[in-house]
């Protein structure tokens, strides 16, 4: 008689589970080498509270792993910012051209707060995953769109909370 657990098949819910890690175990040791280019630079375009704008650099480590640098800049009529990003990335192959790519990586930055004569300042720093989709053509040309959920520490004058979803698209130059 199988075992249940809040009406669950424990046994089975194990094969399956076991199954799908096998299967994903297997994807990872058959991934052919990576055709990505050693150097690539660009912009990042997206929101993540007011930093719209970054200057992304990609540089290839292994076949199939790189680092990522980005320089993100914030300018309003209320706060101006500057922030760092660092992130470490495994890259797939999905079809010629196609990539998808997660990471994990950190950063820091500096806020200044000044309306109606308050004014206000400090530093941040902050853990991020990254997860993506890119597309390399043929051109030295590579367009991705992906999600960095970023977490904040020492930041809570500049955010009203801690998490920052990241959402945004990058063009970049791709060069040897």
């Amino acid at each position: 008689m199988a075992t249940t657990l809040y009406g669950y098949n424990t046994i089975e819910h194990m094969k399956k589970r076991d199954f799908y890690f096998g299967l994903l175990l297997l994807f990872a040791l058959t991934s052919e080498a990576q055709n990505v280019s050693k150097n690539a630079i660009g912009l990042r375009l997206g929101d993540n509270d007011g930093f719209g704008g970054e200057v992304s650099y990609q540089r290839k480590l292994y076949s199939n792993n790189r680092v990522e640098l980005d320089l993100g800049w914030r300018n309003s009529n209320d706060i101006d910012a500057i922030k760092l990003t660092g992130l470490y990335q495994w890259i797939w192959n999905i079809e010629k051209g196609f990539y998808w790519y997660a990471g994990v990586g950190g950063g820091l930055g500096s806020w200044n707060y000044d309306q109606n004569g308050t004014s206000d300042n400090g530093t941040f720093v902050f853990v991020a995953g990254d997860i993506g989709i890119e597309y390399n053509f043929d051109i030295p040309l590579q367009l991705s769109l992906d999600f960095r959920p970023e977490l904040y520490f020492n930041s809570d004058a500049y955010r009203d909370n801690n998490f920052g979803p990241d959402i945004a698209l990058g063009i970049r130059y791709r060069f040897e």
